[in-house]
C-alpha cells in the first residue's frame, strides 16, 4: 500500500493494550473495521448501516508491536471486486512503519433471505471509480 490509499488515524486507547503494553492482536480487527467503515461512508457516500454484508474471511500478519505512544494509521483498499463479494487489503502503520497487514473478503447478503446477492450497481461503480479498477479486477 502507499499514501494514495484511503486511510484513517487511529487513537490507541489504554484498553487496547495487553499485559506487555502492546496493542492486543484482536484489536487490529477493530482498526481494520474503523478503516473499512470510514471508507464506505466517505468513498461510497452510503451510511454503513445501509449495507447488508458479512465478513466471510479475515487474515492478519503482524510485523511489529504497536504501543500507546505510536502514531497509528489504518489504510484500506479494495483489491478485488466480484459479483457478490469483494476483497479489502489493510495496512496498519505505526510511526510510518508497517505494523500489520491484513485482508478481508466481504459478501453482500439479502437482508431477508440471508443469502449472497449481487453488489448494488451504485456501490460497484463508486468502488471502480475510486480504486481505478480495470474490468478484469471488477468481475
Amino acid at each position: 500500500m502507499d499514501d494514495s490509499n484511503f486511510s484513517v488515524d487511529v487513537q490507541v486507547r489504554y484498553q487496547d493494550l495487553d499485559t506487555l503494553q502492546h496493542v492486543n492482536n484482536a484489536v487490529y480487527v477493530t482498526y481494520f473495521e474503523m478503516a473499512r467503515t470510514s471508507y464506505l461512508d466517505a468513498i461510497l457516500d452510503i451510511p454503513v448501516d445501509a449495507f447488508a454484508f458479512v465478513v466471510a474471511s479475515l487474515s492478519i500478519d503482524f510485523k511489529r508491536p504497536v504501543t500507546m505512544g505510536d502514531d497509528v494509521v489504518a489504510a484500506v483498499a479494495v483489491t478485488e471486486l466480484g459479483t457478490s463479494s469483494w476483497t479489502m487489503a489493510y495496512e496498519i502503520r505505526a510511526n510510518d512503519d508497517v505494523a500489520a497487514t491484513g485482508e478481508t473478503t466481504l459478501v453482500f447478503v439479502d437482508p431477508e433471505t440471508k443469502r449472497p446477492t449481487e453488489i448494488p450497481p451504485e456501490v460497484r461503480a463508486a468502488i471502480i471509480e475510486y480504486e481505478g479498477l480495470e474490468p478484469s479486477e471488477a468481475q
